[in-house]
């Protein structure tokens, strides 16, 4: 009967000391969060990287690139031929969308001094023998001179010579090909009859295919200077002191980042709603994917910015240098996510492993994925799979560098204190 009554005590005894020890791990977390939320509404640089750079920011982008693709380029025009099949060239470029005839040059000279000073985007030159070849049947040359500074630009100017003189030529062999019907003629054109459809992107825009990846990098990009900002000003009002009675056990490091990572989430879960599913449709980009794995895919995505932020804003000392450090990699991540201007497979394997530790990269590549080729989560299991290896991986980065931050603070204090008692024994 004792030794039952003895078990019976120990055991709750057992289950008392773990519900206390569970209340003050919540009420140490609960503090930590409480401080942080208030340290971040009172810092004005912190509210700026958290409230209104993610709601601006994406607008003023999305604004920008709204028309999708360029119209109306303007283009010069050197005809040395002076025929009227040059002059129906001309007619026709000038009659697409996307070219706008400015004006002749008397010559090559003149023409590349307006290209020079960008009042003209491109330049159509005619050899004197344009049309005299195309009557003895032999191949003609028209030459396209574009300002390769602007891709859309050269784009719209060289498509549009390379379409113009297709059908020109189609139209030519038409009426060479001495045939009895219609039907005829249109195979003779066209024997071969194509269909081109942009997959994914049914406007071909410039805005569709860069605003995802940037809203992506937006979220990491605000998240890492909000928290810097946040740490920095912790550091040199050396606020750690107030976590020291909290981080008496190593478990209390869990409670530390568990309760600045909460605040950073409930705020971040908000603003990534807003740039995920608001943004794209008031401008009207493309985003086909399902909800329930758009937000499973962001999950992971943004606690891995979270952690990876925590970690960064352990290596800058000062507030300010934080922004000096995401300003010079913000840039070189777009291009290393393999999604926008240079595919992942062409880049040197050195530079891809570098791209990997940053979750931007996997975040931009199964983002686009999701929301603009209306993948599923099967479709982007590496990359999802890769963001929680990421989110465990900085996590248990962001409490040892913390730790180590609180180990230096209670040097710190030591050393003052020390000073104290040195300064008091002094007659």
């Amino acid at each position: 009967m004792s030794t039952s009554r003895k078990k019976s005590t120990s055991s709750q005894s057992f289950l008392r000391k773990v519900w206390e020890r569970l209340t003050q791990s919540l009420q140490d977390t609960a503090f930590i969060w409480w401080d942080e939320m208030k340290q971040a509404v009172k810092d004005e640089g912190v509210l700026i990287f958290f409230i209104l750079v993610p709601l601006f920011y994406p607008l003023l982008y999305s604004w920008i690139y709204n028309n999708e693709v360029v119209r109306e380029v303007p283009v010069v025009v050197v005809d040395d031929s002076h025929s009227q099949l040059s002059r129906q060239f001309v007619r026709l470029c000038d009659a697409s969308p996307d070219v706008k005839f400015l004006s002749y040059a008397a010559d090559l000279d003149e023409a590349k001094s307006l290209l020079s000073r960008q009042v003209a985007r491109g330049i159509y030159y005619f050899p004197s023998d344009f049309e005299s070849k195309v009557c003895r049947l032999e191949p003609a040359v028209v030459s396209v001179y574009c300002d390769m500074s602007l891709m859309l630009c050269y784009k719209a100017v060289f498509q549009t010579a390379q379409t113009v003189s297709m059908q020109m030529g189609a139209d030519i062999q038409t009426r060479l090909g001495g045939h009895y019907t219609r039907r005829e003629e249109q195979i003779a054109a066209q024997p071969l009859a194509f269909e081109e459809v942009p997959i994914f992107n049914p406007t071909g825009g410039y805005g569709s295919l860069i605003i995802p990846a940037v809203l992506m990098l937006i979220i990491q990009q605000t998240l890492v200077l909000g928290i810097g900002l946040s740490a920095g000003t912790a550091r040199e009002r050396n606020r750690y002191r107030n976590l020291i009675p909290i981080s008496r056990h190593y478990n209390g490091m869990f409670r530390i980042v568990a309760g600045k990572s909460l605040a950073y989430f409930m705020i971040y879960a908000v603003i990534t709603a807003y740039l995920v599913f608001i943004v794209p449709r008031l401008f009207g980009f493309t985003a086909i994917g399902r909800r329930y794995d758009v937000l499973t895919f962001l999950l992971p995505y943004l606690l891995d910015c979270i952690f990876f932020g925590m970690v960064v804003s352990c290596i800058v000392r000062y507030r300010e240098n934080v922004m000096l450090l995401m300003v010079f990699v913000t840039v070189p991540l777009l291009f290393l996510s393999g999604a926008v201007s240079w595919p992942q497979s062409s880049i040197p394997p050195f530079w891809q492993a570098v791209s990997w530790l940053f979750p931007s990269t996997f975040g931009i590549q199964g983002f686009i994925r999701i929301n603009e080729m209306g993948g599923t989560l099967a479709d982007v299991l590496l990359e999802y799979q890769v963001l929680w290896i990421q989110t465990c991986a900085y996590f248990i980065t962001a409490c040892m560098v913390y730790r180590y931050q609180i180990f230096l603070s209670r040097k710190e204090a030591r050393q003052r204190l020390s000073d104290i008692k040195k300064a008091s024994l002094v007659p």
